[in-house]
């Protein structure tokens, strides 16, 4: 009973600290980190709590991680596969597909080094394989991708986390991502699931909030995101008064500059909710900090196909900040390290 109090107090703590940051500032990166701790702690509680049936429970755990461990790689090329045939062979396309491929290569050089282990029962010859360059390099490579795979893991639920999380309907403002044209004037699928997404939204708010289209006009485009989306608004029976348009941007950070400069000129309380597609939730409200605008992010949906490579591209684009390209590379010399220690 004893234990299954310190590791209930041990999980709270974790989880506590958890909310803490989260309510906080959504937007910090510590809270992938602190989220996967906190669902970590609650494995010595759940195990304690089994009593006769926490071997049972742990074997069940382990086995559903091993299970998942082999057939990630698999999934991987399989959905970049279906992404090249129905988007085509772009480079950001090729993401889901190229990861998986290194998964699987992590995998196989560890599954290898597992294997000469166990087949190699003479201590001296176990020695001279600790030392051989096969073995040498399969330790590193397997332990890079392993790192990399976790780091985009934790990155993974978080941003799943942020599309679940309870939120409040009584918003006074929708900013509403933009996103390409088809043919330069026509929404596209990406872009109707934003839109349906805030309709939803106005539709539930006891209060109709004011809708804010956000996107320029591009080089390829015959009029702006913002307007080609006030169309559709339109369409769908929202009213034109409740639609204030931002026509000038051309990245996300202008999206959200400009829709907040559209904040800062009405009256009155700025609930404030941002709608994006589900995967790109995270970093939108990254640059909301950034441009000092307070808001809660609202992810639409995205085809299933489609998601890993988005989620990829966002997890790239974090860790291309110097901040947390330091943080990334500081980890990865770390493993380097443990590596090493268990080598020799």
């Amino acid at each position: 009973m004893r234990t299954v109090i310190f590791t209930g107090i041990f999980t709270l703590i974790f989880w506590g600290l958890f909310f803490w940051s989260f309510e906080k500032d959504r937007s910090r990166y510590r809270n992938c980190y602190l989220l996967f701790i906190a669902i970590l702690s609650m494995v010595p509680f759940i195990l304690n709590v089994g009593g006769p049936y926490s071997m049972l429970a742990l074997v069940l755990i382990a086995n559903a991680i091993l299970i998942a461990v082999f057939i990630v790689p698999f999934f991987l090329i399989y959905n970049g596969i279906v992404m090249i045939r129905r988007e085509g062979r772009q480079l950001s396309h090729m993401l889901s597909l190229g990861l998986g491929l290194v998964i699987l290569i992590g995998e196989t050089l560890f599954y290898a080094n597992m294997i000469s282990i166990i087949l190699t029962y003479d201590r001296e010859a176990l020695g001279a394989l600790y030392k051989s360059l096969r073995f040498v390099a399969g330790a590193y490579v397997s332990s890079s991708v392993i790192y990399g795979s976790m780091a985009f893991v934790i990155f993974m639920i978080y941003t799943l986390f942020l599309q679940v999380i309870p939120r409040k309907k009584d918003f006074d403002y929708v900013i509403i991502h933009g996103a390409g044209l088809i043919r330069g004037e026509k929404v596209s699928k990406l872009l109707q699931d934003r839109l349906d997404k805030a309709i939803a939204v106005y539709r539930r708010d006891p209060t109709p909030p004011k809708l804010i289209p956000s996107g320029g006009k591009g080089s390829d485009e015959s009029l702006s995101e913002a307007e080609a989306m006030k169309r559709y608004l339109v369409e769908q029976g929202i009213p034109e008064e409740d639609i204030l348009m931002e026509d000038q941007s051309k990245t996300t950070y202008e999206n959200l500059k400009f829709s907040k400069d559209i904040l800062d000129r009405q009256e009155g309380r700025k609930y404030t909710a941002l709608v994006t597609s589900n995967y790109h939730v995270y970093r939108a409200l990254r640059y909301c900090k950034q441009v000092g605008l307070k808001c809660t992010g609202i992810g639409s949906r995205v085809a299933f196909y489609y998601w890993p490579s988005a989620l990829i591209r966002e997890f790239i684009a974090i860790h291309a900040e110097k901040k947390h390209a330091l943080i990334f590379f500081i980890g990865w010399v770390l493993t380097m390290i443990f590596t090493y220690i268990v080598l020799i």
